[in-house]
């Protein structure tokens, strides 16, 4: 017992062992003419390959299983008999390769639970008896205990802001680029980080009842429920070993020929049924790979081809994920001078809003600023070069009486619908400029998600944590099927279930730890190669470097690499009956013969898989 573990804890090593052996026996064979060296070569590996096979082979046979192992084990044995050592050496390394893919796959996906771990915050800053703030565990803060956040900390708990002020990345929560305002009353969620301010938190919800370790727990869960499904040729190979074997015993039973029951078991040993498969496989994944793609094993390949249903995280997946301003309308005759002054306030700001300002103007002259008064909720008002200058929302322009003129009012109305975000700046009471900030479709997005459509995907939803308006704007640009806001993690999950319950086969494609659940959830998880390292780990596919543009190529790749396999099989499983038909059936088959066929289906099936690694999406 103790050897089988070894060896096959070794599979991956025998694997590149067997192929070092098999090139030794192709560059001696064909290049220098050495065909004893070749022989001796293909035999050792051989020899090597089938070993972890045929011990997985035994295991499957003591439990009463006729698996795909001991299809392969037969097929070198026989090879092994009409001393063909060529074929079994590339049989068994073949398969071993296959599995590594698969075993690759399963390790990725299961460090992700402890990568999410590591990410939840660990202390927290709990008021004692005395009225001081201790830094305890996590794990000792019970509800209703009052905790204090300062700047750069993760908050511990899900709770509700006492006192203080400030603005939290909840990006880990819900996804978006921009920090969410916070003051006395605010809901503040666990794992999220306070850029700047102080907080005073009441703690409302702790450990594993908070929304991040709700996200732990769903993760968790949508792991546990996707379980590996069975190949079709483990399912093929449990009726037909088994039936090949029982005809090849009732050949010699009544014939006594063992030379032909052995020839009936070489030829239905079907090579090219165990070759074709992985060769696909690999093809198809190193196309993907060359073109920024990583398909993460065999049965992600199938389950993203027949894809009827695609659901998007909207920040950092349709967006780009960085506030940018977007519209401007300027009403003065002096923009420069009024864009300088508005510069010279947002520059002093922390604000995320004040800084797509300060970038889009630039490089500009800077003006001393005096007598800022900044104003909660609203924004700020200043002295600059003799003038008062008011930054904020519409509320405070109207707090502050400054005069909204019709082309004003009309340009906010529109600027709204847009989904923006609104900065307005007033100089001595008048409005000089209206921005509207917000993120940023992918560009090319509309062609790409055109692409996806024409591929058979018949359902594009978008899911975000933003508010409905701006997300139907995003629908709407793009021409989805489906738009829903105001989403937390739980909430993507238990849509993504619903859909799955409702017969769908979906993808969802995110790039946060919000969107860690939904990814393990889906049948297909695609994650964008710079989100989140937990994001790409519970993921099947990857879009390396964010880019977009690759998932029509992903998608319409998969199709192929499925449709080279159903070609390859039925290659494989054609050639073979035919070579047994022609056993029984005509007088001119014997064992060379059929080997020659045998190979040559070999080759085809080959030569098939590998014209995927020339695939374009046309």
């Amino acid at each position: 017992m103790a050897f089988q573990r070894f060896i096959l804890g070794k599979k991956n090593q025998i694997a590149l062992v067997s192929a070092i052996l098999i090139a030794i026996g192709f560059i001696s064979g064909l290049g220098f003419k050495n065909e004893e060296i070749a022989s001796w070569a293909f035999i050792l590996a051989s020899l090597f390959g089938a070993l972890p096979i045929a011990i997985q082979a035994y295991q499957a046979l003591r439990v009463k299983v006729v698996s795909i192992d001991v299809l392969v084990t037969i097929a070198v044995l026989g090879a092994f008999f009409i001393r063909n050592y060529e074929e079994s050496a590339i049989v068994t390394f073949l398969f071993l390769f296959g599995a590594y893919l698969e075993q690759r796959t399963l390790n990725k996906t299961r460090s992700a639970i402890k990568e999410l771990t590591e990410m939840a915050p660990e202390s927290a800053l709990k008021r004692m008896d005395d009225g001081e703030f201790v830094e305890v565990d996590v794990d000792e803060v019970e509800v209703g205990d009052l905790l204090l956040v300062k700047t750069g900390a993760k908050v511990p708990v899900d709770g509700t802001v006492l006192s203080g002020e400030g603005f939290i990345n909840e990006a880990s929560i819900t996804g978006e680029a921009v920090p969410v305002e916070k003051r006395q009353g605010s809901p503040v969620f666990a794992g999220t980080i306070l850029e700047n301010g102080t907080l005073q938190v009441s703690a409302d919800r702790v450990g594993e009842d908070t929304t991040f370790g709700r996200i732990i727990e769903l993760v968790e869960e949508a792991q546990d429920s996707k379980s590996e499904a069975e190949r079709f040729i483990d399912r093929f190979s449990k009726w037909y070993t088994p039936a090949v074997l029982v005809l090849a015993g009732i050949v010699w039973a009544v014939s006594r020929d063992i030379e032909l029951a052995i020839t009936i078991l070489v030829l239905g040993c079907p090579g090219a049924l165990v070759i074709g498969v992985p060769v696909s496989n690999v093809a198809g994944i190193g196309n993907g790979a060359k073109h920024g793609i990583l398909l993460k094993g065999s049965e992600v390949i199938v389950d993203f081809s027949r894809v009827d249903t695609m659901v998007f995280d909207k920040t950092g997946t349709l967006t780009v994920g960085n506030p940018k301003v977007a519209d401007v309308a300027l009403y003065t005759n002096d923009a420069a001078r009024v864009l300088a002054y508005l510069a010279s306030v947002e520059r002093e700001s922390d604000h995320p809003l004040a800084d797509a300002v300060v970038e889009h103007i630039g490089e500009t002259a800077l003006y001393p600023v005096e007598k800022t008064d900044v104003i909660r909720g609203g924004g700020v008002t200043a002295q600059v070069d003799g003038h008062k200058l008011t930054v904020g929302n519409v509320a405070l322009m109207e707090q502050d009486g400054a005069v909204l003129s019709d082309q004003v009012r009309a340009d906010i109305s529109r600027f709204e619908q847009s989904g923006n975000s609104l900065v307005l700046a007033a100089l001595d009471g008048e409005v000089k400029v209206l921005m509207g900030i917000r993120d940023q479709i992918r560009p090319g997005l509309k062609t790409d998600l055109e692409k996806i459509k024409k591929l058979g995907v018949k359902n594009l939803v978008v899911l975000s944590g933003d508010n409905q308006g701006t997300v139907d704007r995003v629908a709407a640009e793009l021409g989805l099927t489906e738009a829903h806001g105001h989403m937390l993690p739980e909430d993507k999950s238990a849509y993504i279930q619903d859909l799955i319950a409702r017969k769908h086969t979906v993808a969802f494609v995110g790039d946060g730890v919000n969107d860690s659940p939904s990814l393990a959830l889906a049948q297909i998880g695609i994650a964008m190669g710079s989100g989140t390292d937990v994001a790409i780990e519970t993921s099947d596919v990857v879009l390396m470097n964010s880019d977009f543009g690759r998932l029509p190529h992903a998608l319409g790749l998969t199709k192929a690499i499925a449709r080279n396999m159903r070609q390859n099989i039925a290659i494989a499983i054609g050639v073979v009956l035919a070579l047994l038909a022609s056993v029984f059936f005509s007088s001119w088959m014997n064992m060379s013969i059929g080997m020659f066929v045998h190979e040559g289906s070999i080759l085809l099936v080959i030569l098939n898989g590998m014209r995927l690694l020339s695939y374009k999406l046309t």
